[in-house]
């Protein structure tokens, strides 16, 4: 697998490699809260170009591949199921935090890595 396959995955699993740390972030506790984040907004990392629609769908770049996948909202967690290029990244729930124009999203329900976002 290419190195840039390899980073692209890694920043996908959605999407870091780093222990969360919650400070200046407050939980997003619905989905329609969610929803008012994102609706005709591009989250954006380096490398990464993505849009999740009200309507439950992911689609965007990262690292030059295709990312697809679904979503859906379940009590407080964010929960995807992803495909980027050929490799499916299968479903995770992720524990959802926001400051400003950042988005956090931890995985496994809030005790796993986390990936931060710039919402443009």
């Amino acid at each position: 697998m290419k190195r840039a396959t390899l980073l692209a995955s890694a920043a996908l699993a959605m999407l870091a490699a780093a222990p969360a740390s919650a400070e200046g972030f407050r939980p997003v506790e619905s989905r329609s809260g969610f929803v008012s984040l994102v609706d005709g907004k591009t989250l954006k990392r380096l490398g990464i170009n993505l849009a999740v629609t009200p309507g439950g769908e992911i689609r965007g770049q990262a690292f030059g591949q295709r990312v697809t996948g679904a979503w859906r909202w379940d009590g407080r967690y964010f929960c995807r199921d992803l495909k980027f290029g050929a490799r499916d990244l299968g479903p995770n729930c992720q524990l959802v935090l926001v400051n400003g124009r950042t988005v956090r999203f931890i995985a496994d329900k809030g005790r796993g890595d986390h990936a931060d976002l710039r919402i443009e």
